[in-house]
């Protein structure tokens, strides 16, 4: 009891059976089980997902969208396909989606996390297509990343020499990827 209180109270209260290993400054913020008997975990840096016998966590950064339907929380995971100077190029992965019986509040930290990382959007229409670049804050780090992530169809050189151009301008950018 007095252990647990302490876990809890110390921002390290994860599920019996949670396979993650959490950074030594990361916090538990919310967790719950999926109807499969996994575990999602919302910490300070991320979300903790099922990757077959394991755990991985997703950055807030890297969680393109988040949303609530019924019992069921669907996540789109962004990955990092290039750099374009100081901008970091995305790609989204198909949509996960995870049956939360008891969600408590972790589709809500999840909602909150993801909207807080963003501190900028706007959408450019480019010739076959568009891109969207959105400045994001990155858990556990000072500044913030220039995302971009394009239509399919719109040409990808041209989404770069934008995205650099535009990295180029904006202060306090990231040169290293956003992983």
């Amino acid at each position: 009891m007095i252990g647990r209180l302490l876990r809890k109270l110390t921002g390290r209260d994860l599920p019996e059976g949670f396979s993650g290993r959490l950074e030594e400054t990361e916090h538990v913020l919310a967790t719950t089980a999926t109807r499969d008997g996994a575990h999602l975990v919302a910490t300070s840096l991320g979300l903790w997902v099922p990757n077959g016998e394991e755990a991985r966590r997703i950055g807030w950064h890297l969680i393109s969208k988040a949303g609530w339907t019924g019992d069921v929380l669907e996540i789109i995971e962004s990955e990092e396909h290039s750099t374009a100077g100081a901008a970091v190029l995305l790609v989204d992965r198909p949509p996960r989606r995870f049956a939360l019986p008891s969600p408590g509040k972790l589709p809500q930290t999840v909602q909150e996390r993801v909207t807080r990382s963003v501190r900028s959007s706007h959408r450019r229409e480019l010739g076959g297509g568009g891109a969207v670049f959105v400045q994001r804050k990155m858990p556990g780090k000072d500044g913030v990343v220039l995302q971009v992530r394009s239509d399919s169809g719109t040409d990808s050189s041209v989404v770069a020499a934008i995205a650099a151009q535009v990295a180029a301008q904006l202060p306090g950018q990231h040169t290293e990827g956003a992983s």
